[in-house]
């Protein structure tokens, strides 16, 4: 159980620093080429980032029962097969 909490922690940190990190780069970008170098893109854009990555991370944890990159099979009774 401490496990499944470790994995989603881990992939919840990971996954929000890649959307912040390209959020900030988009919002750089942006604000380089159409803004005049104001900062107010940069900032919107990681913004953006770090809300997706946490709206992932209130989505995993809420979701107790699901299952990750694994298909789960159930019989006709009932029982979960391999």
């Amino acid at each position: 159980m401490a496990e499944d909490y470790g994995r989603k922690w881990d992939r919840c940190l990971a996954d929000t620093g890649v959307k912040t990190v390209i959020g900030l780069g988009v919002g750089f970008m942006f604000s380089v080429l159409f803004f005049k170098r104001r900062t107010w893109p940069t900032a919107l854009g990681s913004g953006m980032g770090l809300g997706m990555g946490y709206a992932n991370c209130q989505h995993d944890f809420r979701a107790l029962h699901l299952v990750h990159g694994a298909v789960v099979k159930v019989s006709s009774t009932g029982k979960i097969c391999g």
